[in-house]
């Protein structure tokens, strides 16, 4: 499949899915939007690894349950890549055990397969801005479902020893969802130092978004089961 010519100025997208069906009606959605162009389809995860080689979308609409490579390595290979595309996860559940794995091996966020279209349209262009689908209660309710099993640390992680004290505090709010304003107006900082702060935490600990960030809070005990005030 060649590369769609009017796609310059749209946000250019890769459909994975091993249902063409689904990939047809996703396809459907985005070609009526002046913002979106499909320039590649794959129906498993090898295939999605090599036409993203060739086509380099902002983002990837990912299937996590698929034959032969699933999308969570096919996630992970893509990112190791080309940490600039976004991966977007689709699933049938919102409490999944592969979308968890998918988000940890660097996926941007996660949406429904029956998501209404305005929903799904609102999230592909969230993740290419660079923002992650990751302040939706639902997302906070998968990570903190899979982090229950594993015990908090007995004491402070030695991946946080990087961190300053006030750069931990940053790192605790956004495990809890907040904003970038919503952080300034509690620690009572300028917002562009809260940025500065997030900036300075995604660097030492090599987290890509703010998915991996608050996943990273939750494994280190930052935030607790339910903790969200």
């Amino acid at each position: 499949m060649t590369d769609d010519p009017t796609a310059n100025r749209r946000i250019r997208v890769v459909l994975v899915d091993d249902q063409a069906l689904l990939r047809t009606a996703f396809r459907v959605i985005f070609d009526e939007t002046e913002d979106i162009a499909v320039v590649g389809e794959a129906g498993d995860g090898a295939g999605a690894v090599r036409v993203v080689e060739r086509t380099r979308p902002d983002v990837v609409l990912m299937d996590i349950r698929m034959p032969g490579m699933d999308g969570i390595e096919a996630t992970r290979r893509i990112v190791a890549a080309a940490p600039r595309i976004a991966v977007l996860v689709l699933t049938t559940f919102d409490l999944d055990e592969y979308v968890y794995g998918a988000l940890r091996g660097g996926a941007s966020g996660f949406l429904l397969k029956d998501a209404l279209a305005d929903d799904l349209l609102g999230a592909v262009r969230a993740v290419a801005a660079g923002e992650s689908v990751a302040a939706p209660s639902v997302t906070r309710r998968l990570i903190a479902h899979f982090v229950r099993t594993t015990p908090a640390p007995a004491r402070p992680d030695d991946r946080l020893g990087p961190l300053t004290a006030r750069e931990r505090e940053v790192l605790t709010l956004i495990g809890r969802g907040r904003s970038n304003t919503e952080i300034a107006q509690e620690l009572r900082l300028a917002p562009g130092t809260v940025r500065t702060h997030i900036g300075r935490i995604f660097a030492k600990l090599g987290l890509r978004d703010r998915v991996q960030a608050v996943i990273l809070a939750y494994e280190l005990g930052l935030v607790r089961l339910g903790e969200n005030a």
